[in-house]
């Protein structure tokens, strides 16, 4: 609490009387959008592991969340202690392995143990009837998020394939149903191309890794050597828009190289 009393003495600066009109004028939705981009950056950084980034940007997501709450509590919904208090007691009812007497073996007994306790909750609090596996699934969530959340949803509940090379025929059918779709509607395409990313997000998850992490890198990856063509290509005085199909292949061949030699 003393770390971050400095940081709710400057959002109350800010929303003060004689503070800022833009921060007085924000609210818990308009601020949402602002933590959503801070989020988005501090992944960035963590992907990139640069340290520096990661500190400015933990920094802001933190700044995000203590305005949000600050601003309810100023409005006097809720004060912030009752945040802090709520997390931290469920914190310790979903670890009772830690802070009480439960015995784990495995990863799986884990999983089973929070989401029981999760389930227990929900029907205590009587603010909500679970009917589905996916109910915890929120709408909001950006596309590849929700794909991997649906799917460990329905993992859990038991629908799942028996190994990663099922999961990959499934894509590769996918991708024929796809192609099939192409002659017909758009709309059966569009559908159809949604399902050779909702089977690669299931492959990605079967595989170990975060769909969201591996499409980050490969964008980055594009994004660089497009760039370092895009420099060789002015430096020659050409244009790309003007260039060969052969032309183009040479110098991206190139920029390929380039950019793996930085990596040695």
């Amino acid at each position: 609490m003393e770390t971050i009393t400095p940081l709710l003495e400057i959002i109350r600066r800010l929303r003060g009387q004689n503070g800022c009109a833009w921060d007085r004028k924000q609210t818990p939705s308009t601020m949402w959008r602002c933590l959503a981009e801070e989020l988005y950056e501090l992944e960035e950084a963590i992907v990139k592991d640069d340290e520096d980034n990661i500190v400015e940007e933990l920094g802001d997501v933190l700044f995000q969340v203590l305005f949000i709450m600050e601003i309810y509590a100023d409005s006097g919904r809720f004060p912030f202690n009752r945040v802090v208090n709520a997390v931290a007691e469920k914190m310790i009812r979903r670890h009772p392995h830690v802070y009480a007497d439960s015995r784990i073996t495995s990863e799986d007994e884990l999983n089973k143990q929070w989401e029981a306790i999760k389930a227990g909750e929900k029907i205590g609090s009587g603010t909500s009837e679970r009917r589905s596996a996916l109910d915890n699934v929120p709408g909001g969530m950006p596309g590849l998020l929700r794909a991997l959340k649906v799917s460990k949803s329905a993992v859990k509940a038991g629908f799942e394939w028996e190994n990663l090379g099922q999961v990959l025929d499934t894509a590769v059918s996918e991708i024929h149903e796809f192609e099939a779709a192409l002659s017909m509607d758009q709309d059966d395409a569009i559908l159809e191309f949604g399902d050779i990313l909702f089977s690669l997000v299931n492959v990605a998850r079967f595989a170990g890794f975060h769909p969201e992490t591996a499409l980050y890198r490969s964008t980055s990856k594009f994004e660089e050597r497009f760039r370092t063509m895009e420099a060789a290509i002015e430096k020659k005085g050409l244009d790309l828009k003007q260039m060969s199909p052969g032309e183009k292949e040479t110098y991206w061949q190139a920029a390929k190289q380039v950019c793996a030699q930085r990596k040695k």
